[in-house]
């Protein structure tokens, strides 16, 4: 069960470098409202009306402002800041319900998670996006983000065994391709 723990953790983080309100909040209506998961103090604070507003408020205003053109990449700059924090609390929260692993240990890969698909969204997927359709194409990848972050997160909530096939999945597709680029540049030097 603690491997399964750590699969939710890794979604979540994920999922909050995409969005980073939609896994928080989807951990704390979870955690208010049914037994799947049950945070351990301090995480628990999440499950706090209070701390629901101020989640639901902050994610309209990332929606909103993420649709906007030109405010869409100012926001992708603050949220630089805010999605690896995000990442961070959701790993925390989420791999300290089943496992003991070090709250700064959860911290810091919940940081690291968050923070590279971040990095990877808003430094070469939504730049390719916006060069290629003229800024077209960012509402719908928008929207696409959020609904993939809401389905990681509560896939990684409910059935963290998928978050696992997804992780193999992404893995070798990734080993896969680099071992097609050396192989592609080995030819090529041999030519």
């Amino acid at each position: 069960m603690e491997l399964l723990g750590i699969f939710t953790a890794f979604g979540l983080s994920a999922s909050a470098g995409l969005n980073a309100y939609i896994p928080l909040l989807i951990v704390a209506l979870l955690a208010k409202f049914t037994n799947l998961i049950v945070l351990k103090s301090p995480w628990d604070t999440l499950t706090s009306w209070w701390i629901i507003a101020v989640i639901i408020i902050l994610a309209l205003v990332e929606f909103f402002a993420d649709k906007a053109p030109a405010i869409n990449h100012i926001n992708d700059i603050i949220q630089t800041f805010i999605r690896p924090a995000a990442g961070a609390v959701a790993f925390a929260a989420s791999a300290n319900v089943v496992t003991e692993i070090h709250p700064v240990l959860s911290l810091a890969l919940g940081l690291l998670i968050a923070g590279g698909v971040h990095t990877v969204k808003a430094a070469a997927v939504r730049p390719a996006v916006t060069a290629t359709t003229g800024g077209a194409g960012n509402v719908p990848v928008s929207i696409a983000e959020d609904v993939v972050s809401a389905v990681i997160s509560f896939l990684s909530v409910v059935l963290p065994i998928i978050i696992a096939c997804l992780l193999i999945i992404v893995t070798s597709w990734l080993v896969f391709i680099l071992y097609r680029r050396a192989k592609r540049s080995s030819e090529s030097h041999i030519r």
